[in-house]
């Protein structure tokens, strides 16, 4: 890179620097939060097509994207738009993603009297639901393309940008979306944003996500519940059937029982990628060294290896207990899985371990809409090297490289459908209470990422030509 190049991507991290200084971020992140975006409320889409048609659209048509909004082909599902700029055959084509759709808002929860839907600065915080997931970190992502076309009146590169409303809820409709569009959408990798950095201070870097997939366990015996004195000890107690059946998923310090549900994935080389990284306690999240896998240390449990969840447990009546056995018992579970665990054959070996337990009546309930598939892309990937390059050079620091994000996206429907390499470059922290109540991002790390994104893509553009040869695998 020539001085003269230089000195035009020096401008364009001054450029944002002064946007975030002005306050321009902090009000443009404000009227993001104010549009009530929650998928989860069924009664949500009309303001999910307001987002999109009013928030966003706008912005990058004047970014002289071609824009367009669809109906999900999943009626369970928002809107989806599609942004597209050609400059030219010759250049790379990034594919850009975000979701704007956030989980409830949970008001009651909040504190300090905040409401999740008003954007409220408190210390280096910003506090607002969708703050950290994920509507600042499209912004950043969106403000750093409008940086460099200003400096340098073309991106140097092709944008095919896609915002679905549905992420909160599995996703419903994207993939059928993306097989529908798959001509339309092609491109040389997707670089996007979402998840928390590993320390808020250094950027990280993720190629992959853990799937998920969710199932209910339930146990109905009898529609009503009966005197715990009268019929205690004669009548089956469901929830005591359940806890047994449960107990047999995982033993008390977390460990997998089921062997189809543990990985063979965990090689040497990716135990000293991970082993590389840091993990500290957030917060009140404290890591417990003595929990899961016996022989794993806690980045090989959190990004290699699978973990299986209770999210909820209920018997009779929670809010206040009456001397009954109830009728039936409900879990709400969740297994999240690395590469290696094939999606399809989960739920039949849970079927076969609970039957060879004795555990027929406990009946398996798959959640519609409710997998993500994993993945995970080379660290050697030649566009990792780009990426962490360009990084480091903009922050004076090397990024963290994670092979897989311990949480997880729809990344399967980028990688599967539509051939891409993927690129994850996070703008939140861990601590950001994401769908929580409080959920916030820091105020410094929203500068570094539009420091970060705007030489990313000024780098990209400057590029070009030679980008278009990238091995995508």
């Amino acid at each position: 890179m020539n001085i003269s190049d230089s000195k035009n991507r020096n401008e364009a991290i001054a450029h944002v620097k002064a946007y975030f200084d002005d306050g321009k971020f902090e009000r443009d992140l404000s009227n993001l939060v104010s549009f009530k975006t929650e998928s989860q409320n069924p009664e949500s889409n009309d303001e999910l097509l307001r987002y999109l048609t009013i928030a966003i659209l706008p912005r990058l048509t004047r970014l002289g994207l071609i824009c367009e909004v669809f109906d999900n082909p999943d009626p369970s599902g928002g809107p989806i738009l599609i942004g597209e700029r050609i400059e030219s055959l010759d250049y790379p084509t990034i594919f850009i993603y975000g979701h704007g759709d956030v989980v409830l808002g949970q008001k009651e929860q909040w504190l300090y009297g905040l409401d999740p839907f008003t954007l409220k600065e408190y210390g280096d915080k910003l506090y607002g639901r969708g703050t950290a997931d994920n509507k600042s970190q499209h912004l950043i992502n969106i403000i750093a393309l409008e940086t460099v076309l200003t400096i340098r009146k073309s991106l140097g590169f092709n944008v095919k940008f896609v915002m679905e409303t549905s992420e909160e809820i599995g996703s419903p409709g994207l993939r059928e979306f993306f097989k529908e569009k798959k001509s339309r959408l092609t491109s040389d990798v997707l670089i996007a944003s979402d998840g928390p950095r590993l320390q808020p201070d250094v950027p990280t870097i993720f190629m992959g996500t853990r799937g998920a997939i969710n199932f209910d366990l339930e146990v109905n015996l009898r529609e009503g519940n009966h005197h715990s004195g009268n019929w205690g000890g004669v009548v089956a107690d469901p929830a005591i059937i359940l806890t047994n059946a449960l107990s047999t998923i995982c033993n008390q310090q977390g460990e997998i029982q089921i062997p189809a549900w543990k990985p063979l994935s965990l090689t040497k080389e990716i135990k000293e990628i991970l082993n590389s990284l840091p993990l500290e306690d957030s917060g009140d999240a404290k890591i417990d060294p003595n929990w899961g896998e016996h022989n794993l240390t806690p980045l090989e449990r959190l990004y290699g290896w699978n973990s299986f969840s209770i999210l909820s447990l209920t018997s009779g009546n929670q809010q206040k207990a009456v001397n009954a056995i109830s009728g039936k018992a409900r879990a709400s579970c969740q297994l999240r899985f690395v590469v290696g665990t094939i999606s399809k054959d989960i739920i039949p070996a849970l079927r076969k371990h609970l039957d060879n337990l004795n555990f027929k009546q406990v009946k398996i309930i798959l959640n519609d809409n409710q997998l993500f598939e994993a993945t995970r892309l080379s660290v050697k990937n030649p566009w990792v090297d780009l990426v962490s390059a360009s990084i480091k050079r903009t922050s004076k620091k090397s990024p963290h490289l994670v092979p897989n994000l311990g949480g997880s996206l729809p990344n399967d429907s980028f990688t599967e459908i539509l051939g891409l390499p993927t690129i994850w470059i996070p703008h939140s922290y861990r601590g950001c209470s994401q769908h929580a109540p409080n959920e916030h991002v820091l105020k410094y790390v929203c500068l570094d990422a539009l420091k970060i994104m705007a030489g990313l893509y000024f780098d990209i553009g400057e590029k070009g030509r030679e980008l278009k040869n990238l091995v995508k695998t």
